[in-house]
């Protein structure tokens, strides 16, 4: 027991998998933050981006 990491070992076909997963849950997310995004710009008009600060 001294020599042994705790935890799991996943095996390279899991790792693949969870790496898959991840990059599928970031491309989901992004497109999310860009469809918000939008749908900001749509709401409020264009005039949005040319308003004085």
């Amino acid at each position: 027991m001294a020599g042994e990491e705790p935890g799991i070992t996943l095996t390279d076909e899991q790792k693949r998998k969870r790496r898959a997963r991840s990059i599928a849950i970031a491309v989901v997310l992004g497109a999310l933050v860009v469809l918000f995004y939008v749908v900001t710009i749509v709401k409020l008009g264009p005039g949005v981006i040319d308003r004085p600060l």
